[in-house]
């Protein structure tokens, strides 16, 4: 523990997090990985220079991040041009989602050649593969989501979606699991409702798709139980809450 604390206060960061479980649990686990990808899908307007809000999902990503340094990717979401999924597993003539026609023809977008999603072939503009190929190079992926109407906000679902080209090649087109040595990881952060649940569905999705989904790395913190409570108070309350439960400066 000495050097993970030591680790965290050289970025400024609150030694005592260290002790919180959650974070010792995921991050245990995380190190003993090579390539580490950190998919952060909550949004905040940047326009407003005197908060500089940052969603606490995306927090947490910023220090499991920093811990551990070279192994760990970042990407946010929210900032990639990733157009909505075309439905093509559910088409009138059938299944057509993850076949070798729909495969991205651009070495330098799709380098491995296993990119095979209909909406990056129809759209020049869009940036799921800079998803997709850092995904396929990882061997653990944590997805960080916010918990918005007692469901998984807009971003991941949409992101969600997108790959399921990697699920339909393995469970509907009898070809390999592309994701078979992989684990995967979500971390919801919520104000008052369904966070447990949310995590529980995501952890099963994630199973359907194929990833290997160990506890340590499917979690929820709420501020609150009571689904009813919508006061300002409340909202106001949340942030503190969160820092002090996380040790954060």
């Amino acid at each position: 523990m000495i050097k993970l604390k030591k680790i965290l206060k050289e970025n400024n960061l609150h030694e005592a997090f260290a002790d919180s479980t959650e974070f010792q649990t995921t991050i245990s686990y995380l190190k003993s990985k090579n390539k580490v990808l950190l998919l952060t899908t909550s949004n905040r307007w940047e326009g407003d220079a005197k908060t500089g809000d940052v969603p606490k999902s995306t927090i947490l990503a910023q220090v499991i991040q920093k811990v551990l340094g070279d192994k760990a990717t970042l990407v946010d979401i929210t900032k990639l041009n990733i157009f909505p999924c075309e439905g093509n597993v559910s088409k009138r003539d059938g299944n057509n989602c993850g076949v070798k026609a729909a495969m991205l023809k651009d070495k330098e977008k799709n380098p491995s050649g296993e990119l095979r999603c209909w909406a990056s072939f129809n759209n020049k503009t869009d940036e799921l593969y800079k998803v997709s190929n850092p995904l396929l190079e990882s061997d653990a992926v944590v997805f960080f989501g916010s918990i918005r109407w007692g469901q998984t906000n807009g971003f991941y679902q949409k992101l969600i979606e997108r790959l399921t080209w990697l699920e339909n090649r393995h469970t509907t087109l009898g070809e390999e699991n592309l994701l078979k040595d992989k684990v995967s990881g979500f971390i919801a952060i919520g104000q008052n409702w369904n966070g447990q649940e949310v995590v529980k569905t995501q952890k099963q999705v994630h199973k359907f798709f194929g990833f290997q989904t160990p506890d340590e790395l499917y979690w929820n913190w709420q501020y609150t139980t009571n689904p009813k409570d919508e006061t300002l108070e409340s909202y106001k309350k949340a942030y503190p809450k969160f820092k002090q439960d996380f040790k954060l400066k």
